[in-house]
Order: structure tokens, then sequence, then C-alpha cells
């Protein structure tokens, strides 16, 4: 079976989540079956794997995606995997996977501010309605998702006609985890974006109720919003702001990080709850589905929207036993998620794409 997976939004400055999702899938996929990458700048190359082939064509923001498939026939694709929802599909001569990795911009439409102005308009028009939605995934043979929860969702809101195969997401590897015993300090680390739904407020007013900790606030952020952040805290000093992080530094602050905490309302996955479990890091969660799903019973759930909870289970992981405990589980809970296994939940799925292609 040839498959050829977009590798179109990868982004060429930094990894996103995105980015990481296809990048390792490509990998793995690789070792199971022939892999043809497409993208549309070179720049993404460094973020790819080096020993898969690939072809340059148009972006997917160009409006020639209308007719991408065109080009994508005349390489003989048995099935094509994209990461995303909003592949061009007419004309095509190939099975189709399309993935939809959550709802989130149903309920929060703010489009990502990376994205040209044009395509930010878009983005709000088309999450304000269902059907554009359905209109793109019921071109595709099969659609994928990243999580049980996300599949819940698809199915209440009969979002697709064709069958969801989850396709899993897993965590980009950092290195070793820490020894569960080691000493700590009292720093808490926040992976993810500062738009309202992460709800970063909260997490800063519950620092007034942890006199000696630091928030370290580890994502990139904006001149406006980091001052509006520093504005609330009642010791600025207890936040640390990063401003982005290499891999490295942040291993090295996931060893010796107290948690990595999170107080989302709402939330598409939870990558980073992965990469801290993975570390032998604890992680402090909201108490939402898809953190449910995907920590299980390992992480500290609290109600987001309840300092003094959030506060109590910083606390309840100065334990050094407790801290013990929650390490040791989150390695093993980390180490059921593997690009592997997400791999060949993908090929299981093209191969079903493409025999009934085939029996048509």
């Amino acid at each position: 079976m040839k498959l050829v997976i977009d590798a179109r939004y990868t982004r060429t400055d930094q990894l996103d989540g995105i980015s990481r999702y296809g990048s390792n899938l490509i990998s793995a996929a690789s070792k199971l079956t022939e892999v043809l990458m497409l993208i549309n700048d070179e720049r993404q190359l460094q973020f790819l794997p080096a020993d898969v082939p690939w072809v340059k064509i148009n972006s997917p923001l160009s409006p020639a995606e209308l007719l991408v498939a065109r080009r994508i026939n005349k390489l003989g694709a048995d099935v094509v995997f994209c990461p995303m929802q909003t592949m061009g599909s007419f004309g095509r001569r190939y099975g189709l996977i399309l993935t939809i990795h959550d709802l989130i911009y149903y309920r929060h439409p703010r489009p990502p501010g990376f994205l040209p102005l044009p395509v930010r308009l878009l983005w709000r028009a088309y999450h304000k309605a269902y059907w554009p939605q359905r209109l793109l995934l019921n071109r595709a043979d099969a659609v994928a998702t990243i999580s049980r929860t996300t599949r819940s969702l698809l199915q209440q809101t009969r979002l697709t006609r064709r069958d969801v195969r989850i396709v899993s997401n897993a965590a980009q590897p950092l290195g070793s985890p820490r020894d569960p015993s080691a000493a700590v300090g009292k720093d808490l680390l926040y992976m993810g974006s500062y738009m309202p739904y992460k709800n970063v407020e909260t997490l800063i007013d519950a620092m007034a109720l942890l006199p000696g900790y630091r928030l370290h606030l580890l994502s990139p952020i904006q001149g406006p919003r980091r001052e509006e952040l520093a504005g609330r805290a009642a010791d600025a000093a207890q936040l640390v702001f990063h401003n982005g992080i290499s891999d490295g530094d942040y291993l090295r602050l996931l060893h010796q990080a107290s948690a990595l905490v999170t107080l989302s309302r709402d939330e598409g996955y939870g990558l980073p709850l992965i990469e801290a479990m993975a570390a032998g890091t604890p992680v402090i969660a909201s108490d939402i589905p898809i953190f449910r799903e995907v920590a299980e019973n390992v992480a500290l759930h609290v109600d987001p929207d309840d300092p003094e909870a959030f506060a109590a289970a910083v606390r309840e992981l100065e334990d050094p036993e407790r801290r013990r405990r929650a390490s040791a589980e989150g390695v093993l809970r980390a180490a059921e998620y593997d690009w592997d296994s997400s791999a060949a939940q993908l090929i299981a799925a093209a191969e079903e794409v493409l025999a009934r292609r085939r029996a048509r």
C-alpha cells in the first residue's frame, strides 16, 4: 500500500501540536508501509523525517487547494491521510482519511493568531455552524480523531456519516523520567496557550494561596497579554514568563518541578499531560472529560474554578510518598501512548479504506 501523508501543516519556525502529530506519525508509519510526504515549503523538512520521500505542492491555504486532488492523483497514492480536515478532494481517485482533533473551536471560535486575516475571518464563519464541517468530512472515506472523547462528540453532533477511527496522539520523546524519590523545588509548570478558555487566570489567583511557589508560564506570549496576566498576580515575582522553551530546558524543568498544572475549562486533548507523566512529573489538571481520558486517575483532578482546591492539590504533593506515587503511576500511564501504536491504528484504517474501494 502506498500511503501519502499530508505534511503541509508543519510549521516552519517551531513545532506545534499538529506539526508534532504529523511528523511522528510519518516516522512511525514509514516503518510499516510505503509513505510519501506532501510539503509546500522546504523549510518544513527540518522538522520531518529525513529518510521519507517528499513532493512539494501548493500551500493548503492557497486557492489551488480546491483542485489539489488533480496533482495527487498523479502520485499513485492508494490512500491519503491528512492530519487536518480541510484538504481539497474534488476529483480524487484515491482513498482519503481526514482528521478532526476536537470540536473546541465550535465552543470557542477565536482563530489562531498566526493565520492570515482572510483565513481568520473564514475560520470564524466556518465554526458558527456544523454544516460546512459535515460537508468536508463526508467527502472523505473515513475520519480519524485522537480521542474517545472527541469521537463521542462527533457522534453526538452527527458531524459525519463516515466511520470514525481513533489514531491516537502521543508524547514527543523528551528524555528519561526523573527519579521518583528525588527532591524537587516549589515550581509549577504551565504549557499551553493563553486563550480565555485555558483559564490561566485562576492559576494565577491560586498562587496567592501558595507562598514560596513559582508558576512558570512556558509558551510564547504577546506583550499585552503578558502585562495583563502579570498585573493580575498578587505577587508578580511568583510568575516566570519563558516566552517559549527548548525541549532540553522543558525536560530540565519537568525534572525539578513539583507539578505540571492546567485548569483549562475546555480542551481538545492534553499533550502536555502525557509529556509530564512520561518525565515522571506529577500532574494537577481540571476535572474535565478529556483530561480524565488522557490521565485517568493518575492526575490530581480539581474544579477549574476553585483556587483553594488547586492549592490543596499542590500541597498534597508536598508529601514525598504521595509525590513518588504520582510520579511512578504517571510514567506507567504515559507508556500506554506511543507512536508505533498510533501508526498501526492509521495503517489499519487505511487498509480498510483501500479494501472497501477495491470491493466497489
